[in-house]
């Protein structure tokens, strides 16, 4: 089992044992984290929906994500990936959201917001959303998009055992 794959059972187990379902809004993975969560059999009754947001346009219209929000701080911000995992939490019916939004390559980067660098929003109901940034070597796009699924449910994770 990959450590992707382990990380995305422990994950469903977690909002099991907790009697919630989870919601992704992801940008820069264009769907692999919900993809991963629903490999795994009965996941169905773990996952409510996955939100792929990639465009700034879809990031508003589907998250609410708002403009002033991205024409301030851009789509690559902790403000953006607060507002995302909010808004997955807000138009679901999950317990906990997880949100991404980065740079994964080979191009896109500058000084200020090189490649490899990705915000994490993570909602759980009752508690303020938070964002948290990694900013992954860059080793090619496949592995900074592969860092951000496993970060990501690591996040979950953690954010879960707190609750």
């Amino acid at each position: 089992m990959t450590e992707a794959a382990d990380l995305a059972d422990r994950f469903l187990k977690a909002c099991h044992a907790r009697g919630i379902l989870s919601a992704t809004a992801e940008s820069c993975t264009g769907g692999l984290i919900i993809a991963q969560l629903t490999e795994i059999p009965g996941s169905s009754s773990m996952v409510d929906r996955g939100f792929v947001t990639y465009s700034n346009e879809a990031k508003m219209e589907m998250l609410g994500v708002s403009a002033a929000t991205l024409d301030s701080h851009g789509a690559v911000s902790s403000e953006t990936a607060v507002e995302m995992a909010a808004g997955a939490l807000a138009r679901s019916r999950a317990g906990i959201a997880l949100s991404v939004t980065g740079i994964a390559g080979p191009d896109g980067g500058n000084a200020e917001k090189p490649v490899g660098l990705v915000w994490f929003g993570v909602a759980v109901a009752g508690r303020p959303a938070h964002a948290e940034r990694r900013l992954f070597e860059n080793r090619g796009r496949d592995y900074v998009r592969r860092q951000t699924v496993i970060t990501a449910l690591q996040l979950g994770l953690t954010a879960l055992a707190q609750s």
